[in-house]
């Protein structure tokens, strides 16, 4: 990995999404997708090592058990028909499956012969549930017999479950009575890259159950969990905060990460030295925080702790940490929470949580927010240019992220569920089409325009602290939705 380099410029040897679907088939030796880099890397300069995230979703390495299903005999006049060479196409998929999990840092169990009648099928099920396992991959190579049954009982079994048929190992026939059942997801192709997508998910989800979430707000310590998700809460006071950013000296490692900020920024204007001093200041607050709680991510009542202080506002420590692959939420929201390490571990990017604002004349929606991160194309990719400014408020330093005029964005909004009430994620895809000017506008300094597809009526735009981020990935959530029981509403 390299290191020494500023949080908002920090490269990790992560794949993008859309290079992993890319490059599955032949993923270079030695890549981590996700799980691997759970370091927060500080500026360039002297003596200045590298923090190990040590919560639970950090090191957690999820496992998920494979199993090939055909009949014994040969294929003969039923389809895949003899002209399917079942051995080597068994072949072929088991090294792309090892190659993928390896680089997803996944304990990946193929079952060494393939699964050859019901009986066997009920056998391996038992045995992953048993070993409470965290998913399961079924790849059919037959279409006949047992083969779609033992798909049903793989999907039916509780775990989630992602069933890879090959072309010629099904009908839609097959597909029908399974395309809509809960905790399970089809693809029916040869291209790999879908079911590479599904270990993916697995891994995604698996480590989403293990994830803490530092939540810094009131005065109390306490330990919930987010229903449906998984995610462990862990609530420590507000004070908290205030105490660790007073007791840390502005030693050179805060100093090195404000010049080199300052050095990479478009432009500065408003903020001053000091304050961007002090937003490096609270993005090692934040640091240290995480350390001593075991955190995976953070979220803080900011506003309410800090609106009325001479402490910085933690806007650009929070778009340092989600530069960083530290999922950092704003105002204690817990949808939110949810939604930046929602995204975060299944595509490998940043998301800017904001305030939805109609725009009538272009009949689009303004995100406004005073923190976004800038590696928006990917934590591997190079950042999209920023200015350093003060925030909304007319003081502390935040960074105004610069988006992509044309570049296509989805929406996504975690509405908590709770009982027997889902959780349900809002799903938009657009474009951007302006960076508002804030001033002469009004508001977060941070506004994006996107045009959605939807056609939804902007005055009516559902959901509020919603997450923008690059790419088009409103069918691969719904996917995600249906692997983990959670309700897709495409907007």
């Amino acid at each position: 990995m390299r290191s020494g380099r500023c949080p908002l410029d920090c490269s990790t040897h992560h794949l993008n999404r859309r290079d992993f679907i890319r490059n599955t088939a032949g993923l270079v030796a030695g890549t981590t997708i996700l799980g691997g880099c759970n370091t927060l890397w500080s500026a360039r300069g002297p003596n200045l090592e590298p923090v190990e995230l040590s919560g639970p979703g950090a090191r957690y390495k999820p496992g998920v058990k494979a199993a090939f299903v055909r009949r014994k005999e040969e294929y003969g006049m039923w389809w895949p028909g003899a002209v399917y060479d079942g051995e080597a196409a068994r072949r072929t998929y088991t090294s792309k499956l090892e190659e993928t999990a390896r680089s997803l840092g996944m304990r990946l169990d193929i079952r060494p012969a393939p699964i050859h009648d019901p009986v066997e099928a009920d056998a391996w099920i038992k045995e992953a549930k048993d070993a409470q396992t965290d998913g399961l991959m079924v790849v059919l190579l037959d279409r006949q017999q047992h083969a779609w049954p033992t798909a049903r009982k793989a999907a039916e079994s509780d775990i989630p479950t992602v069933v890879f048929s090959p072309v010629g190992s099904s009908f839609t026939t097959n597909t029908v009575g399974l395309a809509k059942a809960p905790g399970c997801v089809i693809y029916s192709t040869d291209d790999f890259s879908q079911p590479a997508y599904g270990l993916k998910m697995l891994q995604a989800g698996a480590k989403m159950r293990h994830a803490r979430c530092i939540v810094i707000k009131g005065d109390r310590r306490a330990e919930r969990s987010v229903e449906h998700l998984g995610i462990h809460l862990q609530y420590v006071p507000a004070q908290t905060f205030l105490d660790t950013y007073r007791n840390l000296a502005k030693d050179e490692r805060i100093l090195a990460v404000a010049e080199d900020c300052m050095r990479r920024a478009r432009r500065q204007g408003g903020a001053t030295r000091e304050d961007v001093i002090n937003g490096a200041r609270s993005y090692f607050t934040a640091r240290a925080i995480l350390e001593q709680e075991g955190g995976d991510a953070i979220t803080m009542d900011c506003l309410g702790a800090l609106a009325s202080r001479k402490e910085s506002l933690p806007c650009m420590a929070w778009s340092m940490l989600n530069d960083a692959r530290i999922p950092a939420a704003c105002e204690a929201d817990i949808g939110a929470a949810a939604g930046h390490i929602l995204v975060q571990y299944l595509f490998d990017r940043p998301g800017f949580q904001q305030d939805p604002v109609a725009e009538t004349a272009q009949d689009a929606i303004i995100g406004a927010h005073c923190v976004c991160a800038t590696r928006l194309n990917g934590f591997d990719e190079p950042p999209e240019p920023y200015d350093l400014v003060h925030h909304h408020g007319l003081r502390d330093a935040t960074v105004r992220t610069l988006w992509k005029v044309g570049q296509r964005v989805t929406c996504l909004d975690v509405v908590q569920g709770k009982g027997d009430k889902p959780t349900e994620l809002l799903i938009s895809a657009g474009e951007v089409i302006k960076n508002v000017s804030v001033p002469p506008a009004g508001g977060c300094v941070v506004s994006v325009m996107v045009k959605f597809d939807g056609g939804q009526d902007v005055l009516t735009f559902p959901g509020f602290h919603q997450l923008f981020f690059y790419g088009d990935y409103k069918r691969e959530l719904v996917d995600f939705c249906r692997l983990y029981n959670l309700e897709a509403k495409v907007v």
